[in-house]
């Protein structure tokens, strides 16, 4: 397959509706060209068929190294299902009983499966920092603790062993959700904890893996949190001064950052103003996921090409999955 430029792609991931893509998603994608797509549960009934569905988005945009994504952490955010797949604890489960070796050793079993089908993203681990009243749709298994060096360490084991098998792991949520007293799926959560406090624990296990050896290897996910005392008028994923000050300056993050999906009731205004405000906050890529055809043109029509400075932080994240780290 010949290549085509990162820059000439679309700055937006995007989804199928179902098992095999549509003659209308197969002309979206071949004259739009997104630069990636994610998978949900409703794309996944058995390993041949993903293997398909993954060849035939890469053959319309023209890449073959075009990202394919997927939320398979174990536990309740996995979307690939038995008998078809191996299904893998929980963080919370390592958390409680397990080891660091133990969670890389099942981050690795879960690259295998991945990868054998094409899949080369995995938006795992969660490296949020539950406060005692975050809501529960994180904090009830997805989170490593609320220690946030015993975060840094259980994430760093998770990263490693999905970067072993060739799989780019996505941290998430940066700069922290787990002060979040909502699901942001359903409203936006406001933070009113301080500069200093935010600093001292929610953003330390994503500092502590932005200066690993890993630090140009990963990608990592913005929230859709207002943090007061860093930004009052913006969410995370939207705000320039977040991405400049906090996780690019801050934090130290080098890598791909991509907006968490931007169908959630979070962000408000049309499809095509929460494609414009994540890209000119400084994401990379946004996600538009769980949305109509129509909603897909609409971002695809609204979104700038990949920059230069993301097409490089893409390019260095694929060679360093390619060649693995150990």
């Amino acid at each position: 397959m010949s290549k085509i430029n990162l820059t000439d792609l679309k700055a937006v991931i995007v989804d199928a509706s179902a098992t095999e893509l549509t003659r209308e998603e197969e002309d979206l994608f071949r004259s739009s060209k997104p630069a990636g797509f994610i998978l949900f549960k409703r794309n996944c009934v058995s390993k041949n068929q993903v293997k398909e569905l993954v060849a035939s988005m890469r053959e319309c945009v023209g890449r073959d190294d075009v990202p394919v994504l997927i939320d398979q952490e174990g536990g309740s955010v996995s979307r690939l299902k038995s008998p078809e797949w191996k299904e893998y604890p929980s963080a919370k489960h390592f958390f409680d009983g397990g080891s660091l070796e133990d969670t890389k050793l099942n981050s690795q079993q879960m690259a295998r499966d991945l990868i054998e089908m094409g899949i080369t993203v995995n938006c795992a681990p969660v490296v949020d920092v539950p406060a005692p009243d975050c809501h529960e749709f994180l904090s009830g298994s997805r989170t490593y603790g609320d220690d946030p060096d015993t975060v840094g360490r259980f994430a760093e084991a998770v990263c490693l062993g999905l970067l072993s098998e060739h799989v780019t792991p996505v941290i998430k949520h940066i700069p922290g959700h787990g002060r979040a007293k909502v699901d942001s799926h359903l409203s936006l959560p406001i933070v009113d904890s301080s500069h200093e406090e935010l600093s001292r624990i929610d953003f330390k296990p994503f500092k502590y893996l932005a200066n690993s050896n890993m630090k140009t290897s990963l990608w990592a996910m913005a929230a859709h949190v207002v943090y007061s005392g860093l930004d009052p008028d913006s969410a995370a994923s939207v705000s320039k001064r977040i991405t400049d000050e906090i996780i690019r300056g801050e934090i130290g993050f080098e890598g791909v950052l991509i907006a968490d999906d931007i169908s959630m009731k979070a962000l408000g205004g049309t499809v095509e103003s929460r494609v414009k405000a994540t890209l000119a906050a400084g994401m990379d890529l946004t996600m538009l996921c769980n949305s109509s055809f129509e909603e897909k043109v609409l971002a695809l029509s609204a979104a700038s090409n990949v920059t230069e400075d993301a097409a490089k932080r893409i390019e260095t994240a694929e060679q360093q999955r390619v060649l693995g780290i150990k």
